[in-house]
């Protein structure tokens, strides 16, 4: 993996009797793109305010750069950009003025450096409009802004796709994987599974404050479960074609829909469209169906522990 800019041994923070995070450990190489993936309150934003000093932990041991955060200097954060939540910003100044405010506290020389993560972000129409005026979408892109004014060798974003149109979800997307070719380690957290399998290259997936699994993106294809979702007027009759041919369709328990989820049909859903025409059952509904977040996330708890998963669904 080559150098480790950020590794995380063993984290546990409680808050008195609740463990937020619960042993949760991470290596992240330089230039690497790293996905902490969960549902809300699964532990992510908790472990990144730990990795940024905002909250101590209760036992566990951190590094950035290969520095131990307890005990470092001020120093550390002049390579380290971070977005936590909502971007902040002084309201009433306009998106130059905050970018020149935070360059100024960052001790950094010239005057070039807002003009640049404005143009990088995307902002130069809304330079000159004040912060408090700001959509959502533009709010988050100045606090992107702000964590990359210094040009940081670490970047730690919690969701910073929050608030953006499909445009600019992949504007940063992007900039982000730029960046990483460029040597800049990133660690993000998510609960979009879709985007985070198109930026990251490796996945923590979190499940109340545990690490679930660790896997390369690469293989988050061959492990979210899909099926061929197929409507017809006589869904009996259509059933029974799949079944001649070789397939191994389940009805839904709603009598609407049946579903088929061998490899053949996923991958050559046109044929099953043309078999079911030809046994006069034609389709009115076909499509691939992918399992979502919860339901892969649920998956994954009751491999590990049923008892947990019977808990979650009461």
């Amino acid at each position: 993996m080559g150098t480790a800019a950020i590794e995380i041994g063993d984290l546990v923070k409680c808050y008195g009797p609740v463990r937020a995070v619960d042993g949760i450990t991470v290596r992240v190489a330089a230039g690497e793109i790293y996905a902490l993936l969960g549902l809300n309150g699964a532990g992510k934003t908790t472990t990144i305010r730990v990795l940024l000093g905002m909250i101590a932990p209760t036992t566990g041991t951190v590094h950035l750069l290969g520095r131990p955060l307890r005990g470092a200097d001020a120093s550390i954060w002049a390579e380290v950009g971070f977005l936590v939540e909502t971007p902040a910003a002084y309201p009433e100044l306009t998106v130059v003025q905050n970018l020149r405010v935070a360059a100024r506290l960052r001790h950094l020389p010239g005057h070039n450096h807002a003009d640049e993560v404005i143009d990088r972000l995307g902002l130069a129409p809304y330079a000159n409009r004040r912060a408090r005026t700001l959509s959502l979408g533009n709010q988050q892109r100045l606090g992107l802004a702000k964590a990359l004014i210094h040009r940081p060798r670490v970047l730690i974003l919690d969701e910073p796709a929050n608030g953006l149109d499909p445009a600019g979800v992949v504007e940063i997307r992007h900039l982000l994987q730029h960046l990483a070719a460029e040597g800049t380690t990133v660690l993000l957290s998510s609960h979009i599974l879709a985007e985070v399998a198109r930026l990251a290259t490796r996945i923590g997936v979190i499940h109340q404050g545990r690490m679930i699994t660790e896997l390369a993106t690469t293989e988050l294809t061959t492990r979210i479960q899909q099926r061929l979702a197929v409507a017809s007027r006589d869904l009996a009759g259509a059933a029974h074609a799949l079944r001649v041919a070789g397939h191994h369709p389940i009805i839904d328990s709603d009598g609407a829909h049946l579903h088929v989820t061998d490899r053949r049909a996923l991958e050559q859903p046109d044929q099953i469209a043309t078999l079911l025409v030809h046994a006069g059952h034609p389709p009115t509904r076909l499509d691939i169906e992918q399992e979502d977040l919860e339901a892969y996330f649920l998956r994954l708890v009751h491999q590990q522990d049923p008892a947990q998963q019977e808990e979650i669904g009461r």
